[in-house]
Order: C-alpha cells, then structure tokens, then sequence
C-alpha cells in the first residue's frame, strides 16, 4: 500500500511538471493546432454503410397468414382497399380513401426490405386480406405477430390489426369500422392517453349476444416499454400469444409487458356473477344509517351570542398625518390620446383610462378615510350541538342478493369465433405509418424464426448505423432502474475509499498519507521528531537545558578547532578532506549555537 501511494505522489509531480513544460510551449501548440484544422477541413465525412444480405423470408412454410411485404405486387393481389363509407360521419371525409403503399423504411432499411405504409393523414383508411386457412380455436395456441414502426410519431390514431370473423358475408371491399371481428390487437394513442389493445369478442352462449372484453392497462416497466413505439420513430415487434387453457402473453420486442388469463384480466368479465342486487328490494323505513348524531341532552351556553359580528370597526384607529381626503386614488391619463377610429355611435363618449394618482405617490392614502375592521374577540358563530355515536345505528343498508337470471359459466372464453381475415382499419392524424412482417400461425418456432430473419436483422443494422450504443446502454437501464444501484455501487464505493485515503485525518499515525509525509517531516525536523526552529525560547530566564546547550557548542568549537590543526599540518590534500568533511556535516540550527544567559537584576 506504500508503494501505491509513492507512485500515486510520483505520477502527480510528474502531471505537474509536464504542465509547466507544455506551457512554455503555448506557441507551438497554437502552430500545431491550426495545422490539425486545416487538415480537418479537408476531410469529408462520409456516412457509414453496413453491407447486409437480408433474404425474404420462406413462405413456404405451414402458417395461417405470412406476408413480409417484399413483392410490391402484394398491395391489389393479397391485400384489398375498402371501397367503403364509414356511417354517421360527414360525407366529406366518410369515404375511406387513405393511400397505401408498398416501400421500404424511410430510414436505415434493408436493401430489398419493403412494407406497407400508410401514407396519409386525417383519412379514414382500410386494407385487409384473407387468411391462407381459416384459424379455428380448439386445442392450438394463437400468434399473432407483426411489426410496426411510427415514422414520423403518433399524435392522434392507432396501429393495430383486426382479425375478421369468420363469416358468410365477408367482403374486403366493404371492410369498415362494423365490420365484425374477432380480436383486436396493437397499440393505439391520442393526445397523452396513450393504450395497448388486446380486445376480443365474446359471445353469450345464453343469450348469443357480443361482447367486447377490454384487456387490462399495461403497467410498470411495460408501460415504458409501450410508450417508446411512439417516441423513437423505429419498428418495433409485437407479439400476442393466446392458448387453449385461456393464458394470454404479449410481449414487445422481444419482452413481456403484459399477461394473465381470459378469465379474470377483461372488463367486463367474461362470466357474470352468480348473485346480483335484488332491483325490488328497498331500505326499510326505520333504517339508520347515521353513524354520527347530534347530542340531544345538550343545550347552548348562556354566554354564547351567536349575534356577535365576526369583525368590528377598531375604535382606537386613527387617521394618519398626511393623508389627502381631497384627492381620488385614480385620475385619468393626461398622456392618452382617442384613437383615429374611435366612432361615438358605436362605441359611445371616449375616456381616457384611468391611472394611480400622482399626488397620492408620496402620501399615506387617498380619498376619504374609514376606520379599518378588526376581528372580535367576542365573536363566537353559530353554535351546534356536539356530535356523539347513534346508539340506533345499523349500518350502511344494502339489499339482498338474489341469484342472476343472465349467469352462465363458460371456462373455456378461449374457444371463440374462428378467424377469416385480417385488416387494418384506422383513423390517424400521422402518416408513414410502417406495417411489416405479418404472421398468423399456431407454431412459436416458426414466430421466432420469422423474427429473427426480419426484425432481429433489422433492429441491429438500426443500432449499428446509428452507432450510439450508450444510448442503448441507457435505454436498457431505464427499463431495468435497479441497474443505476449497481452503477452507484462500482463507482461510488471505489470514489469514497479513495477520498477517505487521500483525506484521512492526523490522528490515524498508521494510515498510508501518515507513513509517507511523516518520514518527510522527520528529515525536515530533525532526528528527534521535533522542529527546533518552530520551537523557539520564549523568555530571558536560565532554563534547564541552556547548559546542555551551552556544553554541545563547546564541544562543537573544540572539535572545530582540532579539524583546522589538522588541514593546516595537510597542507591542500586537508583542506580538501575538510571540505568534504563540512559538506557531510548536518547543518547546525540556530538553537544549538545560540547560548542563552540569565539576565542580570539590576
């Protein structure tokens, strides 16, 4: 530990050193400095391209649905425009009319990577497409996966899918906001209110009727996760998982945000309770429900006066000296002016704006003087009996439960109508909005590969063009915040240890600044540990130690004296022999030769 802290003194003189010597050449620096720039100036930066092989994925493979959006001839061949008219709006905007087109990302996308882009704003707009196969709910799970990337933000409007329900009439010419379907999915935002849809409609097997069940809010770190597809302009990849024991998963990219079960994470629930309210039940009419009444043995105070106003005037008030009761704490401005347009039929007689009077500037006040209002101290209010328990409380009435003539059980909500279609139907206020890589299919193998072919690939050309893995770093971090406790820890612990080294105080004689600057100020002090020059006599009066010091000087003279017999016998070699002699003695401090003697009384 010594050691470390004598390279530590070392390297900090050195640092020092090398400052002084840098300054002595400012000139030069100056000189080598606009050399670099003027060589800067000649260099073009240019951006970097990141060479990657991306292959459209193999739809030859057994799914529900697939489209990667990579043959422009997608867009009239698979997918259909509504040629619709949405009901109960305008006849202006009614028609849905946005444009659609096949391309690829505005920004940082792959070379033959292409999807569908919504390019228009404020337009109803609607797309769909049928399903290889129908999808029946039995004993297979459902996956739903897409991406989706926000080019340009979101204000208003969403970016989800509508799985179309299976049906006779299913016409995607026709595809509006009624047209039925089976499961919504995808996020959707206006103003701050910011969602994440999981909807799905349930049928009563009483009565036939549907029913929209909402999946609960994401929160916590989902949340955060969620509000970033809005924000970064980037595809992100979304995910819905839907299994035959009613178990529900969605994840964005590549992370859990929400999950729970069929059954118990919708409103409204997907079974109605066993009992409800009886509507024909009534609170009796000698009920209580007062928990609280007032006292009826008490009685108001003799002395109370209820008739005591709150404030009166304070009669030792006084007018102060100065005041001007003649003069009013507004005048009109001598300065304004009537404007030129000013019509008196129509906006009457001009006058000019008032404005504080100048004379009351300097006085206490203006205007007539009134006594001010003071709070009495006589004044009570109105009095009211105290409070104490009802003794005739009966609790907070509620009537009786009576079974529900709508309940049924249905433990399998999983099993619902079977899917035929897929579309995208949407009101938005941003366009460019990017859907890519749609997948339907009953297998999470072929949902992995599919998304590592496609978003995986394209997700770390993004991260890689933009070179700011800090800023990853940070992302990540704010997903997980217990991280910042780890920072703390690995940079912090190391900090505090240092300082309390480096700063440690003088009482600890066994600490490593202690060894090290102690050895320092015995040189300087001298053998005996003690500076004999920050110690000086300090009065004229004989002391126990002036004849100690008296016989050292003694001997120091006579020892003198013997070495200059010598070096005079020598000759030259002697005197050169006394030189270095005198160079190996220590010097003497002004205490060892300095005699102190008692003064004399006159």
């Amino acid at each position: 530990m010594k050691n470390f802290w004598l390279v530590l003194l070392f390297s900090a003189a050195l640092g020092l050193a090398r400052a002084e010597v840098e300054d002595d050449f400012d000139d030069e620096d100056i000189v080598v400095e606009d050399e670099e720039d003027a060589v800067m100036d000649d260099v073009q930066v240019e951006k970097v391209q990141i060479d990657v092989s991306y292959l459209s994925p193999d739809d030859n493979v057994d799914f529900f649905f697939m489209d990667h959006f990579d043959d422009v001839a997608t867009l009239g061949s698979k997918w259909t425009k509504s040629q619709a008219k949405k009901e109960g709006t305008d006849e202006s905007i009614a028609k849905y009319d946005g444009q659609w087109e096949v391309e690829a990302l505005a920004k940082d996308g792959l070379p033959g990577d292409t999807g569908l882009v919504l390019k228009s704003k404020a337009k109803h707009s609607a797309v769909a497409a049928k399903l290889k196969k129908p999808f029946k709910f039995d004993d297979r799970m459902l996956i739903v996966q897409y991406e989706i990337a926000f080019q340009n933000g979101q204000d208003c409007g969403g970016g989800y899918l509508k799985l179309l329900s299976e049906s006779a009439g299913l016409d995607l010419r026709s595809v509006t906001d009624k047209t039925p379907y089976t499961i919504m999915f995808g996020p959707d935002k206006c103003g701050s209110d910011s969602k994440f849809h999981f909807i799905f409609r349930h049928i009563n097997p009483k009565t036939g009727e549907i029913e929209e069940k909402h999946c609960k809010k994401i929160e916590g770190k989902g949340r955060q996760v969620m509000e970033e597809i809005f924000k970064d302009k980037k595809p992100h990849l979304l995910r819905l998982l839907v299994r035959p024991d009613n178990t529900f998963e969605i994840s964005i990219d590549h992370t859990l945000v929400n999950h729970g079960t069929l059954l118990d994470s919708f409103t409204p629930a997907v079974n109605p309770p066993a009992e409800i309210d009886d509507p024909n039940d009534s609170m009796p009419a000698d009920w209580d429900e007062r928990e609280k009444i007032a006292d009826p043995e008490a009685s108001k105070p003799e002395e109370w006066d209820e008739s005591a106003p709150k404030q009166i005037l304070d009669e030792d008030a006084v007018q102060p000296s100065g005041w001007l009761n003649d003069e009013p704490d507004m005048v009109p401005d001598p300065e304004a002016v009537k404007p030129d347009d000013w019509d008196v039929e129509m906006d009457g007689d001009w006058e000019a704006p008032l404005i504080d009077n100048p004379a009351c500037s300097s006085a206490p006040g203006c205007g007539p003087w009134s006594q001010p209002m003071i709070d009495n101290t006589a004044y009570k209010g109105k009095w009211f009996a105290p409070m104490i328990n009802n003794p005739g409380y009966k609790g907070k009435w509620k009537p009786a439960k009576i079974s529900n003539p709508d309940y049924f059980h249905d433990p399998e909500p999983f099993k619902m109508t079977p899917l035929a279609g897929i579309g995208i139907e949407l009101w938005t206020m941003s366009d460019s909005i990017y859907f890519d890589n749609i997948l339907i299919t009953d297998s999470l193998a072929l949902a992995d590969s599919l998304a590592k072919e496609t978003y995986d690939l394209k997700i770390s050309v993004i991260d890689a063009m933009s070179g700011n893995m800090f800023r990853r770093i940070l992302d990540y971090s704010n997903k997980n915040p217990w991280l910042y406790a780890v920072y703390v820890v690995l940079v912090g612990l190391p900090t505090v240890l240092i300082i309390t080294f480096c700063c440690s105080g003088s009482g600890d004689k066994s600490g490593p600044l202690s060894m090290i600057f102690g050895s320092v100020n015995q040189t300087l002090e001298g053998t005996d540990g003690k500076s004999s020059l920050n110690d000086p006599k300090k009065t004229d009066e004989t002391q126990d130690d002036d004849e100690v010091v008296e016989e050292e000087a003694a001997e120091q003279e006579e020892a003198e004296e013997d070495q200059d017999e010598e070096g005079e016998e020598d000759g030259s070699e002697g005197e050169e022999e006394e030189g270095e002699d005198e160079e190996d003695e220590p010097p003497t401090t002004r205490s060892q030769t300095r005699k102190r003697r008692p003064r004399k009384e006159l």
